[in-house]
């Protein structure tokens, strides 16, 4: 049960991330392109081809490759792994 409810509130927030980031696009305050990440990192967790079509696109980029995985990797030690 713990682990059903954890994966809705990622599933959630990643949408509620993606949501900020599109309205952040608009507004010139928020941070846009920063929420829309932290949203497709959040949502990766939740959806394997997502996580595969995230390392194709950064691929080609190392260090941002290694940002993405850093950031990834602390993301998981704050709420764990689905498996």
């Amino acid at each position: 049960m713990h682990r059903h409810v954890k994966r809705v509130l990622v599933l959630l927030l990643g949408i509620f991330f993606i949501v900020l980031g599109l309205i952040g696009l608009i507004l010139p305050i928020l941070q846009g392109w920063l929420f829309l990440l932290i949203g497709l990192l959040l949502l990766s967790l939740y959806s394997p081809a997502l996580r595969e079509w995230i390392d194709r696109q950064t691929k080609p980029y190392p260090k941002i490759n290694k940002a993405v995985e850093r950031a990834e990797a602390w993301i998981v030690r704050r709420i764990g792994s689905f498996d």
